[in-house]
This record gives structure tokens, sequence and C-alpha cells, in this order.
């Protein structure tokens, strides 16, 4: 089973603010980002069901609009949620908790092949499982000071293959890295 990663980071590395706000995404002078290199919808189109964090969840739901139509949303969490009246029919969710091998090993016997991994945490702790095998990121020319990092300072030290990197005129690049097996 393939495990990607696809965000969008400051130039400082960080995907939200410290209150989670991402605002700063949607500015206009970045709106070059969603037609760079490989786009969100091209990508999207691979993946057989989407891995989140419950904070990812609760931010995506936030949102006017749920962006993943009807590619099947795990949601990382060990509280009782529901998926809210407003997306019934609309959406599938299903609300999961244990660890990275557990969560790939039961959507693997389902017969899914690629995983979208999203989330801070969530993504952190799949690399740290050696469970992504690809990563997207596009950084946004911003310097936000400070906020949540995607990388935490307690992730292992894994090497990265660049698969491929384009820049916009805006100054917006994403890079695309092929995550090397930890020997």
């Amino acid at each position: 089973m393939k495990c990607s990663v696809y965000i969008a980071t400051s130039t400082d590395g960080f995907i939200a603010k410290t209150d989670g706000n991402i605002e700063w995404l949607t500015r206009p002078e970045y709106q070059d980002a969603a037609r760079l290199g490989l786009t969100y919808n091209d990508f999207i189109s691979t993946v057989d069901a989407i891995v989140m964090g419950r904070h990812t969840f609760e931010k995506v739901l936030s949102f006017d609009e749920w962006h993943y139509g009807y590619t099947e949303v795990i949601v990382l969490t060990t509280r009782d949620l529901r998926l809210p009246e407003t997306l019934a029919g609309k959406a599938r969710v299903r609300f999961k908790s244990g660890s990275p091998d557990a969560i790939t090993a039961m959507l693997s016997e389902e017969g899914k092949k690629h995983l979208y991994i999203d989330g801070g945490i969530t993504i952190q702790r799949f690399l740290d499982a050696g469970l992504i095998h690809e990563l997207t990121i596009t950084e946004i020319p911003i310097l936000l000071g400070n906020g949540i990092p995607l990388f935490g300072n307690e992730t292992v030290e894994q090497k990265l293959e660049l698969l491929d990197v384009v820049a916009s005129p805006g100054g917006t690049i994403q890079k695309r890295y092929k995550v090397k097996p930890v020997e």
C-alpha cells in the first residue's frame, strides 16, 4: 500500500498558525499554488481513502464546502465523534483509533491501494512508522514566525529523494519527494 502526503506550508515550515488558522493559504496572491505542479485534483484522483486526525477533520468541517467528494475519509480519534447532518449522504466518513500500522493493515485488507495522509500529527506518526512513501509539499512564500509545524521536533531522521520541483512566478514552490526506507 502506498501512503502519500499532499500539503502546503509556509516558507518557515508551518501548516497553520498557532491557533489553527490557515486563512493565509487562501490569499489571492497565493492562488497560483492550486495550479502548480501536481494539482490537488490530479493527486486526489489517485487515492482510495484519506486518513486524517481529529483536529484536521474539525478544521475541514469549518470550510464552506466538503473538498473530498465521495472519497472515503478515515478520521483518527479516540473520541466519540459523529458526522454532521449537513454531510449526511454527501460524504463517506469513518471514525477509527489505532496505530498507523493497524490502520494501514485494516485498509489494505479492505482493498485500498493508495492513502492520502493529512494533518500534522497524523503525518508525523505515519512518517515515524515508516509508512509514508511520497511527500508533495507546496511552499507558500510567507514567513509565519510561529505556528504548527509540519514536522515536529521528535520526528526520526529520514532520507528523501527529490522527484520534482516546480516554482511559480509568484514565488510558490512545490517539491515532491520519495521517502527512502529507514535503514
